[in-house]
Parts: C-alpha cells; sequence; structure tokens
C-alpha cells in the first residue's frame, strides 16, 4: 500500500494540501453558496462591499492576524510554527490562510495567528511588543471590539467606547512607528441579534436590543481607526447584517457574537476580498 506523507515535499515542516482540506477548508459549502446572494444583498447597503484591490498580499510576505476569541478560535498556544492548522486555530484566520496556502503554493506566504480569547483594546497593548512588533509581520489583520463593548454591558467592565478608539488610535500608531512598512488590515467588529430564535436559541443568544446603539460607535470607531491609518477595512457588521437576510442569525453566530463554521467561512471569503486576494 503507497504510503501519503502529510508533510510538504519542498519543506517537511508544513502540512500538505491534503492535510489543509481535510482540516477543514471547504467544509461549509453551504455558506460558499451563500456568498452570491449575500453579496447581492451587501451591494444594497453603500458600506458592505469590500475595498477590492486595496491590498496585495506578495510573495514571501509573513502575514499576522490579532484579536479576540473570534480570532483565536481555539488555536494551540503550544504551537507556534507558521502555516500550522493547530497554531491558526478553526475559524476565519485559518480558513483564509489555508485557502491562500493552496492557491499559491509557491509564494512561501507565512501565516501566523496571536489572537487570544476575551481581548479588549488596552490588552493586545499589554501583549503588543512580543505578539506583534517581534515578529515583524509584513501585514497585520486586527479584528478587536467586542469585548470592549461586552464587558461594559455584562461584566462590569468601567472602559468606555472614548477609550476603545483612544486606545485603538495609540496602538495603531505604536505600529507604524516600529514597523513603517507593515500593511494594516482593521476589521470591523460585529454582533448579532436574534428576535425570531427558539426558545432554546434565546437561551444562549448573548446580544439583545439593550446592546443598541451603542455597539454602533465600536463599529464607526474601528472603520474611523481605520480610515485615518490609511488601513484596509474589513466591514464584518455589514456582511453579517447581509447574511441574517440570507438565513437566520444562528446560521452565522454561535450566539450572537461567536461565528459558526458557516460563519467563519462567510468572514474569511470577505477578508480575502478586502485584501485582493
Amino acid at each position: 500500500m503507497t504510503q501519503h506523507s502529510d508533510s510538504n515535499p519542498a519543506d517537511p515542516s508544513q502540512p500538505s494540501r491534503r492535510v489543509f482540506f481535510a482540516s477543514g477548508v471547504g467544509v461549509t459549502a453551504a455558506a460558499m453558496a451563500a456568498i452570491a446572494a449575500m453579496e447581492a444583498a451587501a451591494a444594497e447597503e453603500n458600506r458592505a462591499a469590500p475595498p477590492a484591490g486595496k491590498l496585495h498580499l506578495e510573495a514571501g510576505q509573513t502575514i499576522l492576524f490579532q484579536g479576540d476569541s473570534i480570532t483565536d478560535a481555539s488555536r494551540s498556544t503550544e504551537h507556534h510554527e507558521a502555516n500550522s492548522p493547530l497554531a491558526l486555530g478553526k475559524g476565519y484566520a485559518w480558513l483564509a490562510a489555508s485557502q491562500l496556502l493552496v492557491d499559491r503554493p509557491e509564494d512561501g506566504l507565512q501565516f501566523f495567528n496571536r489572537g487570544i480569547s476575551g481581548n479588549k483594546v488596552y490588552q493586545l497593548a499589554e501583549r503588543w511588543q512580543e505578539d506583534c512588533l517581534e515578529p515583524k509581520p509584513d501585514v497585520l489583520s486586527i479584528l478587536i471590539g467586542v469585548n470592549d463593548y461586552w464587558a461594559i454591558a455584562k461584566h462590569g467592565y468601567t472602559g468606555t467606547l472614548e477609550r476603545y478608539e483612544t486606545d485603538y488610535r495609540a496602538l495603531v500608531r505604536r505600529t507604524k512607528n516600529a514597523l513603517p512598512a507593515v500593511r494594516l488590515v482593521i476589521c470591523e467588529p460585529f454582533v448579532l441579534r436574534n428576535p425570531g430564535a427558539d426558545e432554546k436559541v434565546a437561551k444562549t443568544w448573548a446580544v439583545d436590543d439593550t446592546w443598541f446603539p451603542d455597539f454602533d460607535g465600536y463599529c464607526f470607531a474601528a472603520k474611523k481607526v481605520a480610515n485615518e491609518a490609511g488601513a484596509t477595512f474589513v466591514p464584518f457588521q455589514s456582511m453579517f447584517d447581509a447574511a441574517a437576510k440570507i438565513a437566520p442569525p444562528e446560521r452565522w453566530l454561535v450566539d450572537g457574537v461567536h461565528p459558526t463554521p458557516d460563519g467563519s467561512a462567510l468572514m474569511a471569503q470577505w477578508w480575502l476580498k478586502a485584501v485582493g486576494a
């Protein structure tokens, strides 16, 4: 019987295409089929379509994903090697990275994930030197904000929208001062209400009408910081708003905050569009 290696012959430390597909690429075919319809709906909202072609990934670049649990996505903190399924987690970062690694196997792209569950902006700042500046990424993608509001709404955190925006702006400035050539991708924080949820779903749904309009301010602040920094902006809130018109919110998010596999697949596709991939 022929033995099939799980490594890349060109680099035995890297997984093969077979591993990428077996690990989850393409498992959300239903979500992929919904993208065309979702984009048509999103086109009705002027800010929903990501800015195509603003940033292009070049061969040999290092791409770093940063954020909270949505980016973390159960990644292993014991694995730090580039392009590792364990190190990249099970969410949009893994799906976006693995798609590019399959499509561009000769380009030597290096993907890392340093998202940590529960983080707010100030907690990113506390670990920024080691987890962002020292790896010296060519492209840095940040998704942060839902905890900055959720902790206020549910856990007695005394932060404010003003602190979120000020801390975020300072973090971006610090990054650009240390890494002048870095290309920034700033992702819009997002949530979904679920007024039509059945009783079982409603019990686990974290987001309700009390989140609004306050949470909207965090979306606007992220976009403002992105625009000021000349960063590529990925409008995830607009994407999920459009997706919720195609299928119920629980199809895309588990609890109004964390993505399902279908939600992660949509995020990966929207991220790839935003970076021109």
